[in-house]
């Protein structure tokens, strides 16, 4: 049956094909979706500073647990602000048996003006025991003003050991001497952020002096002595790490203590790929593909009544089938597995190109993640094909050749129930969705849908049926003869065009619904930020401006108002998980007339350390109100319970929670405004441009900016955001198209050579026809004599007559099994009893026509 299944392959082309090409791009399509999980869940970011560390203690994310239906579900958070641990940590550390030596290690922002565009950070000379690093020339930094600089920084400068050169940190610009040149153990050269990016190394008193932390560690590096019994260290280790609320990261895990970005990273990654994969294969699997080999199964039938009427047995008929579809799906995986390959590695760059990932990522795996998907698409393909099959493979051989020409029933009572109960549900999630709001209307909204997906593939057959019914006549109308055929088309196959209309809706409805779920969203966000901002001007920096900034800007004459307005994330507890939502710190001072926030209730006026004002949308997700406690966690993860000062509705453009600049204060990274708003007198000369120019000038990387380009570079930094939801989108609408092409090919294609033509029509034989319509009683018994007769003379006929399944008066109605038993039998007697009996000896079943004494003379 496989040669036959080649065979089978290698005449219907065309069917094939459709098939082929459904199967090879869902395979590719699932196979970058597996991918880039499996590359997310190996990546663990690049350990270079802490590569000779036996262990890193770090503080990278939050853990939070929530009660929901009687059972805790824990929630990871990657801290958005990094997070430190107590300088205190180190010598406990230290003081674990097996440790040689526990280095804390500071993390500061800075910019090298001689090389702007390599990043780098810096570091206390302590920590370059943990890499290590080596000097190459000069000597460790001994003052407040000397710096040793990793090889990465200067190379291209012309710098050495010596030289003087202006390093940004802290909003400020101050000059170093270089005193050193290090270089990693490893040799790394790279002057891109692939290893962590280039360090800068202080005196440590000076660094502690530079940390906005005071007090804190970025990370504490353990050093295990030589004859350390490393189970038991770490065991120590993580003990000590726990009890003061830390984690202990060790092997490939100490790249993500290095690199926080490698979780954020890891974490998306995950998401996306689980999420796009999970879309995909609802389109692809669920509908393209099973909908295509069913389709192309079910097409099909009059072949395989064919070979059950040549006595093939139903098994060999299965495994014929069976064994085409899965030669498609070898080829289809063969194929499809490179396909996804290549388009995994165009992704890896948009996401490092667009900022989702950093340049250390990479595509890992592929063996797993293609035999999983090529097996997964096979296995659906192949149940498919089984389920379509069933039908034609049990029944009797002339009933299927009876079938084989009549479309199927449109479906079973059930699955009509079925589908009105899942449209009822739909339409009652339309209510709920209208009448909540936030986090509840968004979780109704996706329900909403899927919900009308189901509804409408189980009711297409009946909603093909009725569109033709009622559209034809306006497609006769604008196409003639065109538009009348394809509307009698649909309406004969309005089951076989099932996989069109579901693989459409779904993709109509998730597609636009993440569209204008996406366009909506980046649509109020510009305009509650245009809206809200009432500022003309903004000085900004991109390393960060200090709150004397603000300070000097607000005594400059013709300004009426500054705002310092420094951007961050907090954690708040919802309804359903945690989740890190978009912060900003103020100094309420004169904020009035630089913002407008929408305030529903309560005054900003009253925002002061120690409270806070939410939008009304995270107030009702996280059940606080005006005047009560709000419990938060900080981006640093430090826990803190604020009071409600104000309700705003401006959430979109200015973040969910607005907090007091001086509780932010040492919970940043760099501890530096993002921005400062600036408010001009309508009688403001150019004197005062001038002057917050001048002020511009004295802050390294500072300018000042219309307002109006501010939300300009907003709406820029969404539409980047936004482009894996619009790749998605494409995914769906081009295997939607893909669905429809392939059943509209099965549908519309002729019979091939070979395939069995459709039953005739027994009421109206045809000239020369043997078989006229089928009679009961005398009747039958009188037609069975004229065909003995015919037999008689024309021996060529043979026995012909077919055990036909139809009724005999009402062809389109089959006959109950009682009925048909009881015809055949009768029928079979009365044969009998007028049966020639002598049998050819060359054939058994075969037997001599009776011939007249006129012939035999012959």
């Amino acid at each position: 049956m496989l040669t036959l299944a080649a065979q089978m392959l290698r005449h219907r082309k065309g069917s094939f094909v459709a098939t082929f090409v459904a199967l090879a791009a869902g395979v590719a399509v699932l196979m970058a979706c597996a991918l880039l999980v499996e590359s997310g869940r190996h990546y663990h970011g690049q350990s270079q500073r802490y590569a000779k560390t036996v262990a890193v203690v770090a503080d990278r994310d939050l853990t939070l647990s929530t009660e929901m239906f009687g059972e805790t579900e824990r929630t990871t958070i990657t801290l958005p602000e990094r997070g430190s641990v107590p300088a205190s940590l180190a010598g406990r550390l230290a003081a674990v048996p097996g440790v040689e030596r526990a280095v804390g290690d500071r993390s500061l922002a800075v910019t090298a003006t001689s090389a702007p565009d390599v990043p780098a950070t810096g570091h206390g000379w302590a920590s370059t025991a943990l890499a290590p690093y080596r000097t190459v020339d000069g000597s460790p930094p001994r003052s407040d003003g000397e710096i040793a600089v990793d090889t990465r920084l200067l190379a291209g400068t012309g710098l050495g050991p010596g030289d003087s050169t202006e390093i940004i940190t802290g909003g400020a610009s101050r000059t170093y001497r270089i005193s050193g040149v290090v270089e990693a153990a490893d040799g790394a050269t790279s002057s891109d952020d692939a290893v962590g990016g280039a360090a800068i190394f202080f005196t440590d008193a000076h660094a502690a002096r530079l940390d906005p932390h005071q007090g804190r560690f970025d990370a504490i590096g353990v050093l295990a002595a030589p004859d350390a019994d490393r189970a038991a260290l770490l065991a120590g280790i993580r003990e000590v790490a726990e009890g003061a609320g830390a984690t202990t990261y060790t092997g490939d895990d100490r790249g993500l203590a290095e690199q926080p970005e490698a979780r954020t990273a890891r974490d998306f990654t995950l998401q996306a790929g689980v999420a796009f994969g999970g879309y995909a294969a609802m389109i692809i699997i669920v509908f393209v593909v099973a909908g295509t080999v069913g389709l192309s199964v079910r097409h099909r039938c009059r072949d395989f009544a064919l070979l059950r009427a040549i006595a093939a047995t139903p098994g060999q008929v299965r495994r014929m089938i069976l064994g085409e579809v899965g030669l498609l799906a070898l080829l289809a995986a063969v194929a499809g597995v490179p396909l996804g390959l290549l388009a995994t590695g165009w992704i890896r760059d948009e996401l490092v190109a667009r900022g989702f990932a950093p340049g250390s990522f990479t595509m890992r795996g592929g063996l797993l993640s293609g035999a999983a998907v090529a097996v997964a698409v096979a296995a659906v393909a192949l149940t498919s094909a089984w389920i379509a099959a069933l039908r034609t493979t049990r029944i009797r051989p002339t009933e299927a050749l009876g079938e084989a020409a009549v479309e199927t029933g449109l479906g079973s009572r059930a699955r009509v129930v079925t589908g009105l109960v899942f449209l009822a549900g739909a339409v009652s999630l339309i209510g709920l969705t209208g009448a909540t709001d936030g986090q509840t209307a968004l979780g109704a909204a996706v329900g909403m849908l899927y919900t009308f997906v189901l509804a409408i593939a189980l009711l297409a057959p009946w909603i093909n049926q009725a569109a033709a019914r009622f559209l034809g006549p306006v497609l006769q109308a604008v196409w003639g003869n065109s538009g009348h055929l394809a509307a009698a088309n649909l309406r004969a196959n309005a089951r076989g065009t099932v996989a069109v209309l579901t693989a459409l809706v779904l993709s109509v409805g998730l597609g636009g619904s993440v569209w204008f779920l996406q366009d909506n969203l980046r649509r109020q966000t510009v305009v509650q930020s245009r809206d809200g901002t009432l500022a003309q001007h903004a000085l900004v920096s991109g390393t960060g401006l200090p709150e004397s900034a603000t300070e000097e800007a607000r005594r400059i004459p013709g300004v009426t108002a500054a705002t310092g307005v420094r951007r961050t994330s907090v954690v708040v507890r919802g309804d359903l998980e945690a989740q890190a939502v978009v912060a900003q710190g103020i100094d309420p001072r004169g904020a009035d007339r630089t913002l407008d926030l929408r305030v529903r209730s309560g005054s900003l006026n009253a925002l002061e350390k120690g409270t806070v004002a939410v939008s009304t949308a995270t107030a009702d997700t996280a059940g606080w109100e005006l005047g009560g406690k709000a419990r938060l966690w900080l981006g640093d993860g430090t826990p803190v319970t604020l009071k409600v000062v104000a309700l705003y509705e401006r959430g979109f453009g200015f973040g969910d929670v607005t907090l007091h600049t001086g509780t932010l204060t040492g919970h940043t990274v760099t501890g530096l405004d993002d921005q400062v708003l600036v408010r001009t007198a309508p009688d403001a000369d150019a004197g005062t441009i001038e002057a917050l120019t001048d002020l511009a000038a004295r802050y390294p990387a500072a300018s000042v900016v219309d307002t109006d380009t501010l939300t300009g570079e907003l709406a820029q930094d969404l539409a980047v955001s936004g482009w894996l939801n619009k790749l998605l989108i494409a995914v769906l609408v081009g295997y939607a198209v893909l669905a429809a092409a392939n059943t509209l090919n099965h549908g519309g294609a002729s019979p091939q050579p070979g395939t069995v033509p459709a039953a005739p029509d027994r009421r109206h034989p045809r000239p020369g026809q043997a078989d006229g319509p089928r009679r009961t009683g005398r009747s039958a018994r009188g037609g069975a004599r004229h065909r003995r007769n015919d037999r008689r003379h024309h021996p060529h006929l043979g026995r012909q007559r077919p055990r036909r399944t139809a009724h005999p008066v009402r062809p389109g109605r089959r006959l109950d099994r009682h009925r048909r038993r009881h015809r055949r039998t009768r029928a079979d007697r009365h044969d009998a009893a007028h049966r020639p009996t002598p049998a050819h000896p060359t054939g058994p079943g075969h037997r001599h026509p009776r011939v007249g004494p006129a012939e035999r003379n012959r």
